[in-house]
């Protein structure tokens, strides 16, 4: 069952028929951006939601027809088509709901079958507490000891009528990181070592970690979503649109490092690809060149090319086959659809018509046609994934007790791979954003499709959790962007702004429930990017579940009080801490005030100069004098002079220590004073979001190999480790 909602207050403009069916499908007909403002959504959102949903809204007529139709299906649906089960044998008040004498049967995963009649409690035995199913303990004790897992549950009720479900059951919690750790956020591609082909890769995410945890005594190390691009020049950059999320992008591979490599038929043509990237490397390393992912990928692909005309030896070869037994038809799928892009494009939208069904007789043709490139799609896929096992274990062994932490981005491009593979689970003509706010008043599109709710459910959410499970093969934990997706999500009809969306809801007691039990599965930890505009009761939900939050010390002010920097007593504790991220201005720029110059020089200010610097200046200031009053600036308490740039970011780690949060995470670009962002939110062709290689306070990038010796980022760990074990 969903998990309860604030009730939202009807919208006046939309007919009582209307609104009554929008909130029999979890469409909202307002949201409230403010906890005193209440904003009706329109009938163009309303609409063109539910006719993502399947539900036809065109005429009043048609309206009537279908909220008969729903409100007679849930009245006599016996069960919704996912229930949810605690692993403690809680009865779900779906199964509560059941009449006396229902016979149960449960199929769990590993193929035993339970049965038993629910039934209220025989005279004599205890009452169920307050508040408590009525049949909570009336189950045939069918529910009792399940293993967690996604079972089969049938059930047929005395009048002879049967209905089946899908059955999740999931621990209560995930438990939380064993020790509290510090750790290093970095953009992986900003990485480059003298080893890199023109950006950083998974060569260089391990040599991190390795070090990290050896000599920093780091706890893990975050990066970026590693997620499939959409292929062509030019390539999106942001990693947070990719063409899939189920597979990792083959970009990342260190190529020296795959095996075959060292025994291609043509060593010289090997060396002077090697040679090539040396030039791409230099270039960004020395001529202030950005980071080309283009470039990069034509120079691995000719070597991947290469390396794969060698045969793979026995063991070698028994990996591959395993790993292509794993991933089944969605790695087919996958690299099905690479395979088809290389001759038609990256958008299935413009392919032959036969095509653009993955399970079409034409693609059937085309896949055993094209069969020798879907190999090809499929060994990197494993190539890849077999570096990213790679990195976590390097990560454990250096003695980081969570390893590497993945992104998982919201969603998928519209025109790649998983929305080609999986069609049937997005809304078509939907795209997810975020509605206007103080800070964007046009609103957010973000040009994702969103999940439908319902194929979700009716699926017993088996996309997510293959996801999720892609992912725990090689995380030691995962961040989930935009969190707050598990619960609702912001849905824009195609081709109207932003303002005519409107949020749908989610299961989200199903999309915890998954959630947990895929991290508990892996004993991994998960972290929900929980900032922004957040709906009452969520933070609360995912807290119950075990889901760390994320903290950015500039906006942890007492916001229900004064308003003033919140205490670092009052902290969370469950919780990833930061000082940045990769949408937000370093620590260095914000004490110098150089974001706001950054934006005023792109036009993207929205109110005059002198104001926003006024802001920003009196904003830090205040944040510089908790600090000194706390005696984590130089100088004695109250000392409020202007510190250096480089003793503000050490006084803004030893606060973040100070709290007690479970985690704290140093954005890796802030150890070594680099004042610019990886990504600048409102910009596309102003800024080279994406492309920008760590760098230091002048802007010179640094290596790898130079952070190791960085003077500034040992003083900086130092700092963080005498914190840390205090």
């Amino acid at each position: 069952m969903p998990a309860a909602r604030p009730a939202e207050p009807p919208a006046e403009d939309l007919p009582e028929d209307l609104t009554r069916l929008a909130a029999l499908h979890g469409v909202a007909t307002s949201y409230r951006p403010a906890p005193d403002r209440t904003v009706a959504a329109s009938a163009t959102a309303v609409t063109s939601a539910l006719a993502a949903l399947g539900v036809d809204t065109g005429t009043p007529h048609a309206v009537r027809a279908a909220l008969a139709a729903r409100e007679a299906e849930l009245r006599e649906r016996l069960l919704p088509p996912t229930v949810v089960a605690r692993s403690d044998g809680t009865v779900p008040p779906a199964l509560a709901a059941l009449p006396e004498g229902t016979r149960l049967r449960v199929d769990t995963e590993g193929g035993e079958r339970r049965e038993g009649t629910a039934g209220h409690p025989t005279a004599g035995s205890a009452r169920p507490p307050a508040g408590d199913p009525p049949a909570g303990v009336a189950t045939g004790g069918v529910l009792a000891g399940l293993p967690p897992g996604i079972h089969r549950l049938t059930v047929t009720v005395p009048d002879g009528r049967t209905a089946r479900a899908h059955l999740i059951v999931a621990p209560d919690r995930l438990p939380a990181p064993a020790v509290r750790s510090h750790g290093l956020l970095v953009q992986l591609y900003s990485l480059l070592s003298r080893r890199s082909w023109g950006m950083g890769d998974l060569g260089d995410l391990g040599e991190l970690a390795a070090w990290a945890g050896r000599a920093l005594g780091s706890g893990f190390v975050q990066v970026n979503p590693l997620h499939a691009a959409v292929p062509g020049a030019p390539t999106d950059p942001s990693p947070y649109r990719p063409s899939s999320r189920r597979f990792p992008d083959p970009v990342h591979l260190r190529i020296e490092d795959v095996p075959e490599f060292a025994y291609v038929a043509d060593p010289g043509r090997a060396r002077t690809l090697r040679e090539r990237a040396g030039r791409l490397r230099e270039s960004v390393l020395e001529n202030g060149a950005l980071i080309d992912r283009d470039a990069v990928w034509a120079l691995k692909r000719e070597a991947l090319e290469l390396l794969r005309e060698v045969p793979l030896g026995p063991g070698r070869r028994a990996a591959y086959c395993d790993y292509l037994a794993e991933q089944g038809t969605a790695l087919e799928d996958h690299a099905t659809w690479c395979a088809l892009a290389e001759v038609h494009g990256p958008d299935w939208h413009r392919w032959p018509e036969g095509l653009r069904d993955p399970r079409s007789a034409a693609t059937d043709r085309a896949r055993t046609e094209l069969m020798d490139r879907v190999d090809f799609h499929s060994r990197l896929a494993w190539l890849t994934d077999t570096q990213l096992r790679a990195a976590q274990h390097t990560a454990r062994e250096a003695g980081m007790p969570v390893g590497i932490i993945h992104d998982l981005a919201v969603g998928v491009h519209p025109r790649g791979a998983d929305s080609w593979a999986q069609q049937e689970y997005f809304a078509t003509g939907m795209s997810v954003g975020a509605p206007p706010d103080a800070f964007n008043a046009r609103g957010q599109d973000w040009g994702l499709p969103p999940w439908r709710p319902d194929r979700l459910a009716a699926s017993g959410y088996a996309p997510f959790r293959d996801l999720l499970r892609g992912l725990f093969r090689y995380a030691g934990a995962l961040r989930i962007d935009h969190v707050m997706g598990l619960f609702r999500l912001w849905w824009v009809p195609e081709g109207h702004p932003p303002t005519e969306g409107t949020y749908v809801h989610y299961d989200a007691e199903a999309m915890l429930a998954v959630l947990v039990l895929e991290a508990s599965r892996a004993g991994a930890v998960v972290i929900g990017e929980d900032l922004g505009t957040v709906e009452p009761g969520v933070r609360e939900a995912l807290r119950a579940r075990g889901v760390l939050g994320t903290s950015v010390l500039w906006f942890e002010r007492d916001w229900e009080g004064d308003g003033r920097p919140l205490a670092p007593e009052r902290w969370r504790s469950d919780c990833l801490a930061t000082a940045t991220t990769h949408d937000l201005p370093s620590t260095a720029a914000r004490l110098t005030g150089e974001h706001v110059e950054l934006r005023d020089r792109l036009g993207l200010l929205t109110r005059p100069l002198e104001r926003e610097r006024a802001e920003a200046s009196a904003d830090t200031a205040e944040w510089l004098e908790v600090l000194a009053r706390l005696g984590l600036l130089p100088g004695s308490p109250g000392d409020t002079g202007a510190p250096s740039e480089e003793a503000g970011i050490q006084a803004v780690h030893r606060f973040l220590l100070r709290t007690p949060a479970r985690l704290t995470g140093v954005w890796l670009p802030d150890a070594v004073g680099d004042r610019r962002p990886q990504n600048l939110p409102g910009t596309w062709d102003q800024y080279p979001n994406w492309r920008l290689p760590v760098a230091d306070a002048a802007g010179r990038p640094v290596t790898l190999e130079e952070l190791a010796a960085s003077p500034r980022l040992h003083a900086l760990f130092d700092v963080v480790r005498a914190h840390s074990e205090g």
